[in-house]
């Protein structure tokens, strides 16, 4: 009879039974380690209970209040956007034997399971330009301070060096994993919206582990990935590329320019923004590094009957325990992600790849080119190559802040205030154009942000 009922609530002889079962007199007695000067007295200061449809519309008026991207255009990336998801990525993903599937250790009744993980492996490979790649990491970010522990681990040394045209975000989790691997890591400007060269070519020397990188940047920019690389490799240190793999589409794989680890988020390639997440990182290395990977790693193998087959390879679970001679303290993976993704690179193909990614450059061109055109508005930077996003200087004094609330009135998600991060870009905006914004859109956005910028001045 329970099965037929999504929601049973407990009853006071549940409770009771329960607090029989531990040993506990009353509810009260399962917080009595805590000490009672630390406990909170009195009644929470929330509404009364309710009966269940006024719950749910409650809850539904609650939800009514997020902004999301099928109610408003939106114009806001900074890593996270809002790309076309096939509606056959919800069909397979929601199917049970993959969003309950855990971890695949016993590869005879998991054979579905690690193909699909097998197949993303594989893409991934493809896009960036790599040897081999594991199973996904928890998101770009992770990955990106995955790949600095395993350059210090390969190289024996302590120095990482980071451009600060790297998301800001997952800067600082790579300050985080420094600081605890007891690793130097050393910041590089930008110059044009792009890593300053000069800057970094003087950073590196013979105690660099290796030089993360971000291309497309934070700021939207392109980086020259391959006038980069013969001072990394000259100082013997390794070269980390974060990338979007959705401009893979188009762009050079970072394994052809000379990249030794290849990173990022996997949030593109049908995965929805979902307010933050969760998304899936990916991470792909050269032959040499890859029994230093962190994660899994699924290969393909052959039965007793030679018949094809796939298994968990090269590395164990308990690889990832052995406290300070662990490889990584990541020892999963976003396998339900993962799977949207192989499912989004399958539906789209190379030519469906080639043509979002030109989609998404011409479009954000076009906004480019409307939105620098306004009165008081400029590109700082119009000779810096970008992909889907730009930095947009407003009018002297506009309240970046303010102006994205009265966008938000209006129907639009405005774009990432860069003050936030940069305090040398205050009054900058990030702007993302993906293949779903209309010219219509466009048009609409930029007339609303010249009227409303006018109005929101400091």
């Amino acid at each position: 009879m329970t099965s037929q009922h999504r929601y049973i609530p407990m009853t006071e002889q549940d409770q009771a039974e329960m607090l029989q079962t531990v040993g506990a007199a009353s509810v009260e007695d399962l917080f009595r380690d805590i000490p009672a000067s630390i406990r909170y007295e009195g009644t929470l200061p929330m509404s009364a209970a309710l009966d269940e449809w006024s719950l749910l519309r409650h809850l539904k008026e609650l939800a009514a209040r997020n902004a999301d991207q099928e109610s408003t255009a939106s114009f806001l990336g900074a890593g996270l956007y809002d790309h076309h998801i096939p509606v056959v990525i919800g069909h397979l993903a929601s199917r049970s034997e993959f969003y309950t599937a855990y971890t695949p250790y016993q590869p005879e009744i998991s054979q579905g399971e690690l193909q699909a993980i097998f197949e993303f492996q594989s893409y991934i490979c493809e896009l960036t330009g790599m040897a081999v790649a594991n199973a996904s990491m928890y998101d770009g970010a992770t990955a990106l301070a995955e790949a600095a522990a395993l350059a210090a681990a390969h190289t024996r040394r302590k120095r990482i060096i980071i451009s600060s045209a790297v998301h800001p975000e997952a800067r600082e989790i790579v300050r985080t994993t420094a600081r605890g691997l007891g690793l130097d890591m050393v910041e590089v400007p930008v110059r044009d919206g792009l890593t300053d060269a000069a800057a970094l070519a003087a950073a590196i020397d013979d105690q660099t582990a290796a030089v993360l990188l971000q291309s497309p940047n934070f700021l939207g920019g392109i980086e020259d990935i391959a006038a980069c690389e013969p001072a990394v490799h000259a100082a013997k240190a390794l070269l980390v590329v974060s990338a979007n793999p959705l401009s893979l589409g188009l762009l050079e794989a970072p394994g052809a320019l000379g990249a030794d680890i290849v990173v990022g988020d996997a949030q593109p390639l049908g995965i929805a923004s979902s307010l933050g997440g969760p998304t899936c990182g990916f991470f792909a290395v050269a032959e040499p590094l890859m029994r230093r990977m962190p994660g899994r790693i699924v290969g393909q193998t052959k039965d007793l009957d030679g018949k094809r087959g796939f298994v968990l390879t090269l590395q164990t679970r308990e690889q990832h325990i052995r406290r300070e001679k662990a490889t990584s303290n990541i020892c999963s993976n976003q396998a339900l992600l993962a799977l949207c993704a192989s499912i989004f690179l399958s539906v789209m193909g190379k030519q469906g790849m080639s043509d979002a990614a030109e989609l998404n450059i011409r479009k954000a061109h076009y906004a480019a080119r409307v939105l620098g055109s306004l009165d008081g508005c400029s590109l700082p930077w119009p000779d810096s190559p970008y992909f889907n996003e730009f930095t947009l200087r407003l009018p002297d004094g506009t309240d970046v802040s303010e102006l994205n609330r009265r966008l938000l009135q209006e129907g639009f998600m405005g774009g990432y205030d860069l003050g936030l991060a940069y305090p040398e870009l205050k009054g900058h905006m990030l702007v993302a154009v993906t293949e779903k914004r209309t010219r219509a859109e466009i048009d609409a956005f930029a007339a609303a942000l010249d009227r409303l910028s006018k109005e929101v001045s400091l």
